[in-house]
């Protein structure tokens, strides 16, 4: 008879890291790629969810998706309260967003990507599918150096301060919406630079963390509420600072946070709000893009980039997998 071995949920996530994690995203921007460049968003969302889902349930885990990619009525997304996994190991959060960049994957567009992160249960911020004013920077600064409230010139200069350099030598990544315009001309007026993004801010977030392979000092801007939590998770790992604040400007909006234990709709919530414990955090490459590469189709193999990461070691892995059983991917 084998003998039952019991593991740490601390070993386990570190398991979980090191393979079973990787293969949730893997397969999710495996099953996007194969639309890619044919213009339906939608479908090549679903089928990224579909296939993360399947993963998600073959899991040792007791999950539950804090964050995603809608709620209850929106099912068959990924909806915030849906549980995953085989119910045999530790319980944990889990964010998701099967397929960032679904306009970038369905013009093949460079940057869509497959992420999801995963903590301890109770630990990521428990928040509903509304928008996020974000506003991160990478490591090595004194805390503070930048502010939400603060306006896009301040913060800026405070930054380009930090760094003892001109504002001039300063680039901000910003998603290119009519929202961000206001924000646009006072980053411009500081005398930085802009970088416009059509989509995908949670890589744009992860950027800041490595100013001088990147180019991005700072990104600031209004994006969707899992991604700044994925982004959150992402420099837990890695390093950086971040702010960001729920967009609750409805009272639709303010019942919805309620019901999932928003107490304060105003709240300034720092990364160790919204990522509380040990976290990982997985991304794989739908397209090419600056942070990752993305699937390549061959007649015999399929190869896919990720990148995963652990915060309670700081461990960053890059991961090129060649996938030679691609009739069972097919089959997915």
């Amino acid at each position: 008879m084998t003998p039952t071995i019991t593991v740490p949920p601390q070993q386990l996530l570190e398991r979980i890291l090191s393979l079973e994690i990787v293969r949730v995203t893997e397969r999710a921007a495996v099953s996007a790629a194969r639309l890619r460049g044919r213009g339906n968003e939608k479908d090549a969302d679903q089928a990224a969810v579909n296939a993360m889902r399947r993963e998600l349930n073959k899991l040792p885990i007791e999950g539950t998706v804090v964050i995603g990619e809608g709620e209850r009525d929106e099912a068959p997304m990924l909806f915030i309260g849906e549980t995953v996994g085989i119910k045999t190991g530790p319980k944990v959060d889990i964010a998701v967003d099967p397929l960032e960049g679904t306009t970038l994957c369905a013009k093949n567009m460079p940057g869509a990507i497959a992420t999801m992160a995963m903590a301890e249960g109770g630990t990521l911020l428990n928040a509903p599918d509304v928008y996020m004013d974000k506003i991160a920077i990478g490591p090595g600064y004194p805390r503070g150096v930048v502010d939400l409230d603060a306006s896009p010139e301040e913060n800026i200069r405070r930054l380009a301060k930090a760094k003892d350099i001109d504002p001039s030598a300063i680039t901000a990544l910003v998603l290119d919406r009519p929202r961000h315009a206001a924000i646009i001309n006072g980053i411009r007026r500081a005398g930085a630079a802009v970088r416009l993004i059509t989509d995908g801010d949670v890589a744009g977030v992860i950027h800041t963390a490595d100013p001088d392979n990147t180019g991005i000092d700072i990104y600031m801007g209004i994006g969707g509420a899992p991604e700044g939590v994925l982004a959150a998770a992402a420099l837990r790992c890695i390093g950086g600072q971040m702010q960001c604040r729920l967009i609750l400007d409805s009272d639709e909006k303010r019942e919805r946070a309620a019901k999932m234990g928003v107490t304060d709709p105003r709240m300034k919530y720092e990364i160790e709000d919204m990522v509380k414990g040990d976290c990982l955090f997985s991304a794989t490459g739908v397209t090419d893009g600056s942070m990752l590469r993305g699937v390549k189709f061959g007649k015999n193999v399929i190869e896919t980039e990720t990148v995963v990461m652990r915060s309670v070691t700081g461990t960053v892995r890059w991961i090129r997998a060649e996938h030679r059983q691609i009739e069972k991917f097919h089959l997915d």
